[in-house]
């Protein structure tokens, strides 16, 4: 059976409903400010280095949907904190990790091919002397990340390889480690 004739018998493959992410992709066409979104994350200090990040709604193509997240940050014994939840690195790179995810299931989906594995582990160094200001010369986050994307389904090595390189072309986290992104911070005090 062709994987196009299994998309016709059944529209969701890998969980994904192939004719939704059809229908996003027509009306983002056809009205690109359908496809604007706008995110928002309100962090607040808990105790310690416990920190709760609240996540009530987003908007998309002008409406607001709720949302209503929390997400507990903690840090491990060694650096001050109770070791009662991930880091805000481990949330980072669980969040790059998750987008590209997405994006592999998708493109699967839409493509027709049904996956049996997919796991992604990335790593990354940190030097402590830069993120305690010790020393101005090392930076306080990472110089590089390593990543390694194991995938298994019905596709062979071309479509993955395809499939791959559009992921790292259009993953919004992606492009968000490793493209300058602008901030503009503002200090209230209370």
């Amino acid at each position: 059976m062709s994987n196009a004739l299994s998309i016709k018998q059944h529209p969701t493959v890998n969980g994904i409903n192939v004719d939704d992410v059809k229908a996003l992709i027509e009306t983002v066409k056809r009205d690109p400010s359908n496809g604007l979104t706008q995110w928002k994350v309100t962090s607040t200090w808990e105790d310690r280095t416990h920190i709760r990040a609240n996540i009530e709604s987003f908007n998309i193509g002008g409406r607001t949907v709720k949302r209503p997240f929390n997400i507990d940050i903690d840090e491990p014994l060694e650096l001050g904190g109770s070791n009662a939840h991930p880091n805000p690195q481990e949330h980072l790179i669980a969040a790059l990790n998750a987008c590209m995810m997405v994006g592999y299931v998708a493109l699967c989906a839409l493509h027709g091919i049904a996956l049996e594995k997919l796991e992604i582990q990335t790593e990354g160094d940190i030097d402590l002397r830069g993120f305690l200001g010790l020393d101005s010369n090392i930076p306080a986050g990472y110089r590089s990340l390593r990543c390694s994307v194991r995938i298994k389904g019905d596709a062979d090595k071309e479509q993955f390889t395809k499939i791959h390189q559009t992921v790292m072309a259009t993953s919004p986290n992606y492009y968000n480690i490793t493209q300058p992104v602008g901030l503009s911070s503002r200090l209230v005090i209370e």
